[in-house]
């Protein structure tokens, strides 16, 4: 009888360490859980956020288009001709190696960063970068794209340089930690940067 006593007695025993243990597992577990559902709060917000900045986007895209036609129209029925802005961006891509490359080229593709064959860049011309690319032209290829290519190129092959570090951009939670300072906090957002040549 009293064996038995004295086994109760030690089964209800819990040793101080593992009470506390168990106390620190559980604080951690409902720290875990309301940082869980406060981050699940801010993504539902942020989706919502990119979506009305998406629609936003498509409608001035759509009003761009849509002035362009509507002053190459009129210039016809006037009997003149339209010309087009001048393009903002242009893309440059690399398509000769490092082979008798002169120091001056080769501190310009550094600049535009270009440090391989098949890189490219997206680039916003100006004069000095104009000039620059007359300068490299035996090495790179250029083009002005359109939205779409813009699009399709940071969807499908886009980086971003984070700390020294070329990391993919696969989602928008890459964006936000480093761009959302800038108040930009999607891709879609980066695409309209670009494109536009910022605000």
């Amino acid at each position: 009888f009293f064996w038995l006593e004295a086994l109760v007695m030690s089964s209800k025993h819990v040793p101080e360490r593992v009470v506390k243990k168990q106390k620190t597992a559980a604080s951690i577990a409902e720290s875990d859980a309301a940082a869980r559902t406060a981050l699940k709060a801010k993504r539902r917000q942020n989706r919502r956020e990119i979506y009305k900045r998406a629609q936003k986007y498509a409608k001035e895209y759509h009003q761009m288009q849509r002035a362009e036609i509507t002053a190459r129209r009129q210039a016809k029925e006037g009997g003149n001709f339209y010309l087009a802005a001048e393009p903002k961006i242009a893309i440059v891509t690399r398509i000769k190696g490092i082979l008798g490359v002169d120091p001056k080229t080769r501190k310009i593709l550094k600049l535009f960063r270009l440090p391989q064959l098949h890189n490219a860049t997206f680039v916003r011309l100006n004069d000095a970068t104009i000039k620059m690319l007359r300068l490299v032209e035996p090495y790179v290829t250029y083009g002005y794209p359109n939205l779409k290519t813009v699009r399709e190129l940071i969807y499908k092959r886009g980086f971003a340089k984070v700390n020294g570090q070329r990391i993919p951009i696969t989602n928008n939670d890459v964006i936000e930690r480093n761009l959302g300072r800038f108040g930009i906090i999607c891709v879609e957002d980066l695409i309209h940067e670009i494109y536009t040549c910022g605000p």
